[in-house]
């Protein structure tokens, strides 16, 4: 996490500088099918954070894969990069509900001793999910992604993706070019606009 005028980050982002091997990116993939299953979440108002951590577990736990750490934690505006009372994660006893407005990360893992590890995170926004009213009247939330840093496709294998997933990557890295390229103008930004380009560029098969 970072501190800066206008605000307090969070993010990470594993990247390969080299080829991934077909292990790496079954990893990376499943890493990545339990962040987008955690962005798309959709939950009653007054839903603590412990009921979500399992979206983000469950495609890794499919391969008998899991991570050591929470999925999510608070964080404050131009405070603490992780600040309670909210979390995401197994610890069933913090009963803190997420709410509207709150800023939580989203950041599943997967580590190998010796080996290699991946993570990747993004904070989000909780925001009304003005569609998802039920004729009782209980209100529904959703997250909104803040960050902005593309995701290492070389690391995806896509055919662990189903149509939904692919169109969720493509759809982030269309925003992080809309977003970015106009601040990156500049003549000395040439390499930077270069680099972001090709890294969101759509996904194909590998």
């Amino acid at each position: 996490g970072g501190q800066y005028l206008d605000g307090t980050t969070d993010a990470t982002r594993t990247m390969h500088f080299g080829n991934a091997t077909a292990a790496e990116r079954r990893a990376y993939t499943a890493v990545l099918k339990g962040h987008v299953a955690l962005d798309v979440a959709v939950f009653p108002e007054d839903t603590a954070g412990f009921v979500l951590d399992a979206f983000a577990r469950k495609p890794l736990w499919a391969l008998g894969y899991d991570y050591a750490h929470g999925t999510g934690h608070g964080v404050g505006a131009a405070l603490n990069v992780h600040e309670g009372p909210i979390s995401v994660s197994p610890r069933f006893s913090n009963q803190e509900v997420l709410k509207r407005g709150m800023v939580i990360s989203n950041e599943p893992g997967y580590y190998e001793a010796d080996a290699f590890g991946v993570r990747i995170e993004n904070l989000l926004s909780i925001e009304p999910a003005s569609d998802h009213n039920v004729p009782n009247g209980k209100k529904f939330l959703k997250f909104e992604a803040l960050t902005l840093i593309p995701i290492d496709a070389g690391c995806v294998d896509v055919s662990m993706l189903d149509a939904a997933e692919r169109a969720w990557i493509d759809g982030y890295h269309a925003e992080v070019r809309a977003q970015l390229a106009p601040l990156l103008s500049g003549e000395r930004d040439a390499a930077a606009l270069a680099w972001m380009m090709e890294m969101t560029a759509p996904l194909r098969e590998a």
